[in-house]
């Protein structure tokens, strides 16, 4: 039998009751409170997200170290340390050249390499408060990242991590990518930025 044939075949009285209660439930539904969407989080496996923390914990550690500290308030106070550098001008660079072989022969760009290495991570960048290079492990595909999310958050003086595993724009290898903030007496001057690798 059907729905609504069963509903007819009611007595009057008791019809109508039903047909209020249909009603009622409905606009019950309809004017209930939305629920709240939780927060992103990542859908690594246990493994990856393990190396993402540790490699989180790391690079905060690291944003402290007196050396990195000091290389940013260096490139901060001259204007960056490459003044005049742009992402375009960056581009046309070969991995040889004088300015390209600076940003990776530094002392600060040594120990970046050391840690980078320790950690085994796929790569290391040291920016300024402007999110210009100032020391990595590598030749980076973007001389400035402001546009990233992992400069926007980091600047903001939040340690960060991506949720999702994408190739690397530097490396192209599947990776997660992580910030943190560098402070001098609490004010952040630049930030470290790393990717983990989910390979």
């Amino acid at each position: 039998m059907k729905m609504g044939t069963a509903f007819r075949s009611l007595p009057r009285p008791l019809f109508a009751f039903a047909i209020w209660i249909g009603m009622a439930v409905a606009v019950g539904s309809a004017t209930a409170s939305p629920t709240t969407a939780s927060p992103a989080t990542s859908s690594f496996s246990p493994a990856l997200q393990a190396k993402v923390t540790q490699a989180q914990k790391l690079l905060a550690e690291w944003a402290s170290n007196p050396i990195v500290v000091a290389a940013v308030k260096e490139a901060n106070a001259k204007g960056g340390m490459f003044p005049g550098m742009s992402n375009a001008k960056w581009n046309d660079l070969e991995d040889a050249h004088p300015t390209v072989q600076l940003s990776l022969t530094s002392p600060v760009a040594k120990q970046l390499q050391k840690w980078e290495k320790s950690a085994q991570l796929d790569k290391l960048f040291l920016r300024d408060q402007k999110a210009n290079l100032i020391a990595g492990t590598s030749k980076t595909l973007l001389f400035n990242n402001s546009s990233r999310a992992v400069s926007a958050h980091a600047l903001q003086g939040q340690e960060w991590s991506d949720t999702d595993i994408k190739a690397d724009p530097t490396t192209q290898v599947r990776s997660v990518q992580i910030g943190a903030p560098v402070r001098d007496g609490g004010k952040v001057i630049g930030f470290l930025h790393a990717s983990v690798s989910a390979e």
